[in-house]
């Protein structure tokens, strides 16, 4: 909320200038879905080669009890995820740094090792992977100006990944 605030303080519509506003909602669904499809594929693969090799640790995305409400909140932490660390780390962050008149591939680097630092607890591999993520991510708002896309693919990769590893870790000896 803060830099939702501090964006709308200097520019009297965050919504607008974060892409937020729901102006062009087939746009911004296609495009989450079609980050989603980008980030998510090859992410899932990247992810069982680097626990092969080493470079991960196991991630347990779900240590919630067995309870009725376990997808919902899942889901629910997913969304927040999305909007949070898309909302600071690449609108809030990149519309600062252009304020700054900092150059495009210093923006984009900044987002990217933010982004990738904060997912160190997830090993190296969680590092490189998450990094690569901001780095497409910051692009495409720099070209877009719309965050809302963002939220929707970071929101769609986590929901997969959460309720997904509850659905099929006892399943999949990769995910264990």
């Amino acid at each position: 909320m803060l830099a939702v605030h501090l964006v709308r303080r200097d520019h009297g519509s965050a919504g607008r200038v974060l892409g937020l506003v729901p102006a062009r909602p087939g746009f911004d669904a296609l495009t989450g879905a079609g980050l989603a499809a980008l980030i998510g594929i090859p992410g899932l693969g990247l992810y069982v080669a680097a626990r092969s090799a080493g470079f991960n640790v196991t991630v347990v995305p779900a240590a919630l009890p067995d309870v009725w409400w376990k997808v919902p909140v899942l889901v629910l932490a997913a969304v927040q995820n999305g909007v949070l660390e898309e909302v600071v780390v690449v609108g809030y962050l990149v519309t600062r740094l252009e304020q700054l008149r900092w150059r495009v591939p210093a923006i984009v680097a900044a987002s990217a090792l933010l982004r990738g630092s904060y997912h160190l607890y997830q090993g190296f591999g969680g590092f490189l992977g998450n990094a690569a993520m901001g780095v497409v991510f910051a692009l495409v708002f720099l070209r877009t100006r719309r965050v809302g896309p963002l939220v929707l693919a970071h929101s769609v990769l986590d929901i997969v990944a959460f309720v997904g590893y509850v659905l099929f870790a006892r399943h999949l000896a990769f995910l264990r």
